[in-house]
């Protein structure tokens, strides 16, 4: 267990995803001033003032460890950075009021089980081919096709290029089982090519 700073936004970071950030409130200005004198880290956890209201620090919250990967400093002591999800956490407690920003102990949120390397490849290859199916068919001449590794976790790779409501994004975020996710992943290219497809 270990005290993080938190950052609620209406955003979900996936494990080894990039997601450049603007620094403008003072508390989180504070907030990366301090992680970039220590570990240079911190929780980002969604939240969406419209519909949860204000910021609770409830434990059992899932967020992911945000690692500030650069840091472009802005006038007024505002900046831009360019964060890279690592692992995901659960919120353990809040931490006593000491500082501007929010801060609580936190817990790693591993998966329940890890599958067997030999079925959960043939399973991430079937979501890829499904997913790069639907890629061919939505893409543009000349557009980059981006790769993939088979040998990790595929899920929370082929996660951020889905643009859908941040409850499921959250909810996919907390999902504990690879499968589980790449079906749900799946069920999203399925829909996203059916729409593609002509009608006979």
């Amino acid at each position: 267990m270990q005290s993080t700073p938190l950052f609620p936004l209406p955003v979900v970071l996936y494990p080894g995803a990039y997601m450049p950030l603007h620094i403008f409130e003072q508390r989180y200005q504070q907030m990366v001033a301090d992680c970039l004198d220590g570990r240079g880290e911190f929780g980002l956890v969604y939240h969406q003032p419209d519909d949860q209201g204000p910021f609770m620090i409830e434990a059992g919250r899932v967020g992911t460890i945000a690692r500030i990967e650069k840091h472009q400093p802005l006038p007024d002591g505002r900046a831009m950075i360019l964060v890279r999800g690592c692992q995901r956490f659960a919120i353990a407690a809040e931490r006593p009021v000491e500082k501007l920003y929010y801060e609580a102990d936190v817990v790693p949120f591993d998966d329940v089980t890890l599958p067997r390397q030999g079925a959960i490849v043939e399973v991430r290859a079937r979501t890829l081919e499904l997913f790069m199916t639907v890629v061919t068919e939505a893409a543009d001449v000349g557009d980059e096709i981006p790769s993939y590794d088979v040998n990790l976790d595929l899920s929370f790779q082929l996660a951020p290029a889905i643009q859908i409501d941040g409850r499921w994004q959250q909810a996919l975020l907390e999902a504990r089982e690879e499968v589980e996710r790449l079906e749900r992943l799946e069920a999203v290219f399925q829909a996203a090519l059916d729409r593609h497809l002509p009608d006979e």
